[in-house]
Order: structure tokens, then C-alpha cells, then sequence
């Protein structure tokens, strides 16, 4: 019974824009690996994956729709251990996989799992409890070096693996919560000056060559079209490509197909959606996620309390930047980060953990009202 009258309360609108999301990109991931030249592996397997990945993910988000948030809340102490753990878990011989030079997943022998990704949940979470308890709406100094001591537990770990992209998830998670939550504008300005006077520290001690070059070939890619800027020239032809209506799912002699588009079945999905399906197909993508975002919103306003409210914030600056940023990349108008794009890049780890998000959302809003029996 009460089961029953739970589920009567379900954000249906949002389910539904999920599960079609989830099944474009499945779509997607088949044509984007479905070439005559692909050298990562066969198609099937990365579908199979990927559908694997998909079920995982939807267990996962019934698992927490069924879990009160304020029993999270609760223990928001112990998830910070936690989450702190599987971000070093990286660094535990045999444990840890160094890829590229990069220590971002742990080997759990069935599957690789990119810890920085399952640990978002865990941030919004503690993010959310923090603000919470800070109940005179961040106007102290004390209140903002509490907050940057948690944020900046987070963003180093991830920073160092190193993970710019997932780095900046954090950091704009962080910073649109906390503008919710009511901080005083002073800070924020006194933030953002530190930022222009920290800024060259971090580009000529802490950035890697790599990452400053693909902030410097985003700017113009044409400077090196055969290297550091040969993904967004690509990109940019490859969604030029499909026009109105796009060239089909099965089409030869394609961008994709060819396999002239780096990672098109990761970083560049949309690209390859676009080519398929043109110009109408990219639309739909996006009203699609501009639906997604408006039900964040509208569920955060109806939560029955602030730190449910701040949940769902944290959810949504988090699908927001990473579509705009992935988005964007594709078209040439942001730097290229490897952030994924939600729902519809390969990646178990992020569709699980995106899916986990959105169970996390749908156990706030279940419970905006109280049920008596």
C-alpha cells in the first residue's frame, strides 16, 4: 500500500526522457562502433556492454528511490569516508588501472569502474547536508572555508589522477549549489577576483602540457588540424555532414563509418548523432535534455524541504554543465575535456552513475508530501 502510493508519486515525465535518452544512445553506440575499420573491439560487445551497464544502472536507481534521502542525510559523514576511500582506491596495486598515464578506474574483475564518477553522488550528497546545516546562508568566512575544505577534498584527489574534465563537474556542482543555498555576493565576487589571481598559478604550475594545448587549439584548431586540433575539425565536418535530416543509421562513405571521428563512440556521440540523424536528430536530443533539466527544476522547487531541494540542484548543475560542455565541444565552441555525454556516450560507469542520479531526484520528489496510512 504504501509502496503504491509512492509510486502514484513518481516523476513519470522525467522516467520516461531518461529511458528514451538511454535507448538513443544504445542506438547511437551501434552506429558509432558498427564500422568496417573500428579497432576497439566488436560492436556487439560494446552494445551488450552497454545494455549491461543500462540494467545495472536502472536496479541501482530503484535501490535508492527506495532509501529516504534523509536516512543519507543522516550518515553523510560516513559517505564522505567513503567516497574519499574509492577516490584513493585508485592507487592500491592490483586494484588500480593506469590508462594513458592516467589512474581513474579500479579493476573489480567482471568490469573497470571510473571511481571519480559513482563518488559524484556521494559529493551532491554531503554537499547538500553541509549547506543544510549551514543555516545562516554562507555569510562567514568560517562558513566558506568549511565548505572549500569539503570541496576541495573532492577536487584535488580527482584533479591529480588527473581528470581536469571530472574536476570542473565537481567544482561547478559545488558552486551552483552553494549560489542556491544563499551566499552572500561579496563572497562571491571576492571568489571570483582570487580566481583571475590564481588563474596563471594554475596554468604555468599545475596544468599538464595536454591540458593547456587543448584550451590553446580550441581557441583555433587550424593551428594544428593533423594533431591537437584534428578532433574538433573533425567533429565540426562530421555534424555538418547530416544536415536537415541526416544520412541514415546504415550509411556508407560517412564520417563515422570511415572512422574519421576520434572516441565517436565516447566523447563524440552526439557528433555521430547528428551525422545519422541531421539536424532534426541533434534537435531532438536537445529538447529531450531541455526537458530532462526543466523536471530537475520543477521537482527541486517541490521538494518539502531544503536539503532535498539541494539535492536535485546539485543533479542538475551536474547533467547541465556536462551536456553543455559535451555539446559544445562537438560544435567547436568549448575546449575538449572527455567529459561524456549523459545517457548517450559508452561508459558503464557514467550511465550507472547518471541513472543512480536521477533514482537519487525521484526518491526526493516521491517524498515531497507526506503519506499517512
Amino acid at each position: 500500500m504504501k509502496l503504491i502510493s509512492y509510486l502514484k508519486k513518481v516523476d513519470y515525465v522525467l522516467l520516461v526522457v531518461v529511458l528514451l535518452l538511454s535507448a538513443i544512445g544504445i542506438a547511437a553506440i551501434g552506429v558509432a562502433t558498427n564500422t568496417d575499420n573500428f579497432l576497439a573491439g566488436d560492436s556487439a560487445d560494446f552494445i551488450f556492454r552497454q545494455a549491461v551497464a543500462l540494467s545495472l544502472g536502472l536496479t541501482g536507481m530503484l535501490i535508492v528511490m527506495s532509501i529516504d534521502y534523509k536516512v543519507l542525510g543522516r550518515h553523510w559523514m560516513l559517505i564522505f569516508a567513503v567516497c574519499i576511500l574509492l577516490l584513493l582506491a585508485v592507487y592500491v596495486p592490483g586494484l588500480g588501472i593506469v590508462n594513458k598515464g592516467s589512474r581513474r578506474w579500479i579493476n573489480m574483475g567482471f568490469m573497470e569502474f571510473q571511481t571519480s564518477e559513482i563518488v559524484k553522488i556521494g559529493f551532491i550528497i554531503v554537499m547538500a547536508k553541509i549547506l543544510e546545516i549551514r543555516k545562516n546562508k554562507l555569510n562567514s568566512i568560517f562558513d566558506i572555508l568549511v565548505i572549500f575544505a569539503a570541496v576541495l577534498a573532492f577536487v584535488s584527489l580527482v584533479f591529480i589522477q588527473p581528470d581536469l574534465g571530472q574536476s570542473l563537474v565537481y567544482i561547478v556542482i559545488a558552486s551552483g549549489m552553494v549560489f542556491v543555498a544563499g551566499i552572500n555576493m561579496k563572497i562571491v565576487f571576492g571568489a571570483l577576483g582570487a580566481i583571475i589571481i590564481i588563474a596563471p598559478i594554475l596554468w604555468n604550475f599545475m596544468m599538464e602540457d595536454y591540458q593547456k594545448n587543448r584550451i590553446i587549439y580550441f581557441l583555433n584548431p587550424t593551428l594544428d588540424p593533423l594533431g591537437q586540433g584534428y578532433h574538433t575539425i573533425q567533429s565540426i565536418i562530421t555534424v555538418g555532414s547530416g544536415e536537415v535530416f541526416g544520412k541514415g543509421l546504415n550509411a556508407q562513405n560517412t564520417m563515422t563509418s570511415l572512422n574519421y571521428l576520434p572516441a565517436q563512440w565516447t566523447d563524440f556521440i552526439f557528433s555521430v548523432i547528428s551525422e545519422s540523424a541531421g539536424f532534426v536528430g541533434g534537435s531532438v536530443v536537445v529538447l529531450l535534455f531541455g526537458l530532462m533539466l526543466f523536471r530537475l527544476l520543477r521537482d527541486a522547487r517541490a521538494a518539502k524541504d531544503e536539503f532535498g531541494t539541494l539535492i536535485i540542484v546539485g543533479v542538475f548543475f551536474m547533467f547541465a554543465f556536462q551536456i553543455f560542455e559535451n555539446i559544445g565541444m562537438t560544435l567547436g565552441l568549448m575546449p575538449i575535456t572527455g567529459i561524456t555525454l549523459p545517457f548517450l556516450s559508452y561508459g558503464g560507469s557514467s550511465l550507472m552513475t547518471n541513472l543512480i542520479a536521477v533514482g537519487l531526484v525521484l526518491g526526493v520528489h516521491m517524498r515531497r508530501h507526506s503519506i499517512n496510512f
